[in-house]
């Protein structure tokens, strides 16, 4: 299946309506220095929603619980995965106040422990936005959940626009070739075709090669 946006969606991406909480949790992770979807990548990412219209989604990386409750409410389902207790607790109260704890299941554990949590689920949509060294673990580990003719997107995938030789420590440039290395497996990847967009901090969106090509 392949992802058709129409001159209108990708007006309407620039159009972003907030609540007056999904403001205040933008506050609370601009105070808190909590790293959140950026607006256009948010815009990119509902407007796929909408186009796809999935019935589950699986996210890897809760952070607040803001992309998660953004989707959710699109009116689909969403399993979220989060390690940090601290952000774990402040995703919940989140959910909570937004009504939406029958859409949002939230799951406290590390991303790669945590299959057997939503193995037995299908997906229609993966979103990774968590650890950039471990995108292409969670790729792998997940992968096999998404539905035949689902999609997997991945945020961050222009590192804030950091290039290598602009990167002042080693961690940075470990961290810039992981993405690097990501990103030559989502395009090199004999099951998947994957577009990256230019928007936000870099979206890339990939569907099984089986189904693009019937």
């Amino acid at each position: 299946m392949s992802i058709s946006i129409s001159e209108d969606d990708l007006i309407k991406m620039n159009n972003l309506c907030f609540s007056d909480y999904f403001l205040k949790m933008k506050e609370y992770a601009k105070k808190n220095n909590v790293p959140i979807i950026q607006d256009e990548g948010l815009a990119f990412l509902l407007t796929l929603v909408r186009v796809k219209r999935p019935v589950k989604i699986l996210e890897i990386g809760t952070a607040i619980g803001y992309s998660a409750s953004m989707m959710a409410n699109e009116g689909t389902t969403v399993y979220t995965i989060e390690r940090d207790m601290k952000m774990y607790e402040q995703a919940l109260l989140n959910v909570k106040n937004l009504n939406l704890e029958d859409r949002v299941h939230l799951i406290f554990k590390d991303a790669l422990e945590a299959f057997d949590d939503v193995k037995d689920n299908r997906f229609d949509l993966i979103f990774i936005d968590a650890a950039k060294a471990q995108y292409i673990n969670f790729f792998n580990l997940y992968s096999p959940l998404l539905k035949d003719d689902g999609i997997i997107v991945t945020d961050n995938m222009l590192f804030h626009g950091v290039k290598m030789e602009d990167a002042k420590t080693r961690a940075l440039r470990g961290l810039i070739r992981k993405l690097n290395n990501y990103t030559n497996f989502l395009l090199e990847n004999e099951d998947f075709q994957t577009s990256i967009f230019n928007v936000g901090d870099g979206m890339a969106v990939s569907t099984r090669r089986s189904i693009v090509k019937s």
